[in-house]
């Protein structure tokens, strides 16, 4: 990657009753989304039923060149 290259993230816009399988890091695994809001997520794991509620979480959605904001004054 170049030093203009920017990683783009953003949050990832879960819906209630939404399931999803996370591939990797200390939240692999299947989840069901159980409530969103601005900040949280809470997701449950169907095998065991146990509940967690962590911040919302991004992931990689793309690369793009690195490009300064001009100010406008």
């Amino acid at each position: 990657m170049g030093k203009n290259d920017v990683v783009v993230f953003e949050p990832y816009p879960f819906t209630v009753g939404q399931k999803i399988n996370i591939t990797g890091g200390l939240r692999k695994g299947d989840w069901d989304v159980l409530d969103v809001t601005e900040s949280k997520v809470r997701l449950r794991c169907p095998v065991s039923l146990r509940e967690f509620e962590w911040d919302r979480f991004c992931y990689v959605v793309g690369k793009k060149k690195y490009a300064p904001i001009v100010s406008s004054d």
